[in-house]
């Protein structure tokens, strides 16, 4: 049972070098002299240690973490943040949120984790994740999850959990997260916080990823204000920028456009989203046609056999995984796995002769996702079909059918952007639970539309700023 104590809301905030910037704002505050780098680093880990305690966010602490060299360094230059445990960072080691191995030191840095430092960020360490990210909740079999700030009994959401709660709970203004089937969408949801997955190939390619035979990760990162994320992908593209997209440059807030909007309010694979979602999107719908906007509904018509085939590929991640995982580390065992890789594993070798059609079908969802965009800018939805679950709803250690079950009930909408490889962002609704727990609202949009992305959520922030935890 959960406790009282355990149910508290936890943040960070307070009056010390970081205040209550977000990174932007922070970062012209090292630029013009009004803090230093070293002070910042030195408050953020105090930040960090303070939650720490209650939301075990954090897989690796850097001890003498190094800021940036002085202003100029870029648009981020001291800003403090952590790096997503499933991505190499020269010095420390690699664990993919798993057990089934002792994680070894990394040689060299990501090429993602380069792009983010590109950007001048300092790094304190490394986020906690599921299991190789394949939980919408970053909860494990033999240690503590990572709760919620908002509410502490309640999930951080996943795969990219530990960076959504340090950025909540205020301990650091962005973190760096990565999305294969809503992993950076559905813990910005929980947390309240903005999350963009950008188009397939805007940032450089996951390493990993780029091996298989569909690519559905893309990194990012979460923050509490637009500009973050707008500014997280203008230094990024000063880093690299992919010639097959367009150009994104800096978007620095909502433009005269009006748009044309769909949305749905319900999974077009058929699950119902329960009545605080609803009202979330319909709240939202509102405040669009008062700013301008024309919003009508839409239907996205998927194959019937979507989610089978992307439960499928999944399962087939999971036995590469297995097949694979000596290259994490020589101890490798896939029957230390936890129940839901090890589930998903036992799965697929029921049904991997059905991996060509999935791959065929899963690819194919790109000309209905064009069909669905015909004449219109953006389309909105829920990001989970139900609210935030308590902690153990999503654990991995209930019995792999009933978890799938809940798993397919909750992640109903995220999937379809990273088989297609489109863009979308989770922006916190004006409305919450009964419980005070964020709820977030989906954009998504075609090929390279980031811009269009941020427009309308910069629109939103404006019209009615996101609640703050340190006003919950």
């Amino acid at each position: 049972m959960t406790t009282f104590e355990e149910r508290a809301t936890v943040h960070a905030f307070r009056d010390d070098a970081l205040g209550e910037h977000d990174a932007v704002g922070l970062a012209a505050a090292i630029r013009r002299g009004e803090v230093g780098a070293a002070e910042v680093a030195r408050d953020a880990a105090a930040r960090v240690r303070e939650v720490e305690e209650r939301l075990h966010a954090v897989q690796v602490h850097i001890d003498s973490p190094v800021p940036a060299a002085g202003p100029g360094g870029g648009a981020f230059a001291g800003v403090p943040t952590f790096v997503k445990d499933n991505t190499d960072y020269l010095g420390l080691p690699t664990g993919h949120g798993s057990a089934a191995f002792t994680p070894r030191v990394a040689r060299r840095h990501a090429p993602f984790a380069r792009q983010l430092l590109s950007s001048g960020v300092t790094v304190l360490g490394k986020t906690r994740l599921p299991e190789f990210g394949f939980s919408p909740a970053t909860e494990y079999e033999g240690a503590e999850p990572v709760r919620n700030p908002w509410n502490t009994g309640y999930s951080a959401g996943g795969s990219s959990g530990g960076s959504a709660a340090l950025v909540a709970a205020g301990a650091v203004p962005i973190a760096h997260a990565n999305d294969g089937g809503g992993s950076i969408r559905i813990p910005a949801a929980c947390c309240g916080l903005v999350g963009l997955k950008p188009t397939r190939g805007r940032v450089v390619t996951n390493a990993q990823s780029r091996q298989l035979p569909l690519d559905i990760v893309s990194d990012g990162i979460v923050s509490r204000s637009v500009r973050d994320t707008a500014a997280f992908l203008a230094a990024a593209e000063t880093h690299w920028r992919n010639p097959k997209l367009p150009p994104l440059g800096l978007v620095e807030g909502p433009s005269d456009r009006r748009l044309r909007i769909g949305f749905l309010l319900d999974s077009p694979n058929g699950v119902r989203a329960d009545t605080a979602t609803r009202t979330a999107v319909t709240d939202t719908v509102a405040t669009l046609e008062r700013l301008g906007h024309t919003v009508e509904p839409v239907e996205l018509h998927l194959d019937p056999r979507f989610t089978d085939d992307f439960l499928t590929y999944w399962g087939l991640l999971s036995f590469l995984l297995g097949v694979t995982g000596r290259t994490f580390g020589a101890d490798f065992d896939r029957h230390r796995m936890d129940g839901l890789s090890r589930g998903l594993r036992e799965d697929y070798l029921k049904s991997w002769r059905r991996t060509p059609g999935v791959l065929r079908r899963l690819k194919r969802t790109r000309e209905a996702y064009a069909a669905a965009f015909r004449g219109l800018d953006l389309v909105l939805t829920p990001i989970l079909a139900h609210t935030t679950p308590e902690i153990g709803h999503l654990s991995p250690t209930v019995p792999y059918a009933t978890l799938i079950e809940r798993i397919l009930a909750y992640v109903a909408f995220t999937p379809v952007n990273n088989v297609v490889g489109t863009p979308s962002i989770s922006v916190p609704a004006t409305s919450a639970t009964d419980d005070g727990l964020p709820i977030g609202v989906m954009f998504s949009g075609r090929p390279g539309s980031e811009r269009t992305l941020l427009d309308v959520a910069f629109a939103l922030e404006a019209d009615r700023p996101f609640r703050r935890i340190q006003d919950a």
